[in-house]
């Protein structure tokens, strides 16, 4: 058979190399909106929210779930509802936007692919986040997924999920409150003190890490990596230059605004608590 008369089979131009970051909050967030699923619900779904970094990564960092029904052959979602929960968010934050969406269940099902079409109306290439909270291998793993179209020459004929890589991110007031979630039991949650000690804690524990190695790269113990080396030489010079009586004064001033504010919530708690028991007293008399 000659070579012109061969059916060759397409893929669209791929995007594996599309990288993810996923903060902890989109977890835990998935997870609760789980267990608050209706009884007659097997999963959830939901929009993801973020934006692309300049290298392209796609940082996930807030979600909300999205009423849902679906059977063997048609998913229904409740458009209205996602398109008001986009607009509340962005009013907090307008620089989140749609950059996919969530599923819980060990993988992608039937439905997945009509799901998927309609967020890719959202937006450009959306990242399918699928959460087993089932522990089918006896861990909730997390796996990203984007559609790739199956083509013959011009015709589109299927769409086919390929997983790309994650990334868990957390900054550092996220890690506090993982690191208090691993924990089986805890009295009460940190204040801002507590918070505040506990990161000092870790950056003085990366300092002295820092410090060690440059001494032993001084000393010869350990071979030089100009990689490394120009890391620290960068982060040195982004510190600002402030004195110690400036930074003193900042951090009070910090501190003192942050209990100012506790402060306020606190009158506005107790106004709210006698405004409920006057209006409660007028209703009886």
């Amino acid at each position: 058979m000659a070579s012109s008369d061969h059916t060759i089979l397409l893929f669209s131009p791929s995007s594996t190399s599309l990288s993810a970051k996923v903060h902890p909050l989109v977890i835990f967030n998935i997870c609760d909106c789980y267990v608050r699923r209706p009884d007659q619900a097997d999963r959830i779904i939901g929009t993801l929210l973020g934006s692309v970094l300049p290298d392209g990564t796609v940082d996930i960092r807030n979600s909300y779930a999205v009423p849902h029904s679906e059977s063997q052959d048609q998913v229904a979602l409740d458009i209205d509802y996602h398109h008001n929960m986009l607009s509340s968010h962005q009013k907090v934050n307008p620089k989140e936007v749609i950059v996919g969406w969530f599923s819980t269940g060990s993988g992608v099902t039937g439905g997945s692919a009509l799901i998927h079409e309609f967020f890719s109306r959202e937006t450009t290439n959306p990242i399918h986040l699928t959460v087993d909270t089932g522990f089918t291998n006896g861990e909730a793993s997390v796996k990203g997924f984007v559609s790739v179209h199956l083509s013959i020459g011009d015709q589109q004929l299927a769409a086919q999920f390929q997983e790309i890589p994650l990334d868990l991110r957390m900054v550092e007031a996220e890690r506090i409150g993982f690191d208090i979630l691993k924990t089986t039991a805890v009295d009460k949650l940190p204040n801002d003190l507590a918070g505040m000690e506990a990161s000092m804690q870790r950056l003085l524990a990366l300092i002295d890490d820092i410090y060690k190695y440059v001494d032993d790269v001084v000393e010869g113990r350990v071979a030089q990596d100009n990689k490394i080396g120009r890391f620290i030489s960068d982060t040195v010079a982004s510190l600002p230059k402030f004195s110690p009586q400036d930074f003193d004064k900042l951090v009070n001033d910090g501190l003192q605004d942050q209990l100012l504010l506790l402060y306020l919530a606190s009158l506005t708690r107790t106004q709210l608590g006698f405004a409920e028991k006057l209006n409660t007293a007028a209703q009886i008399l």
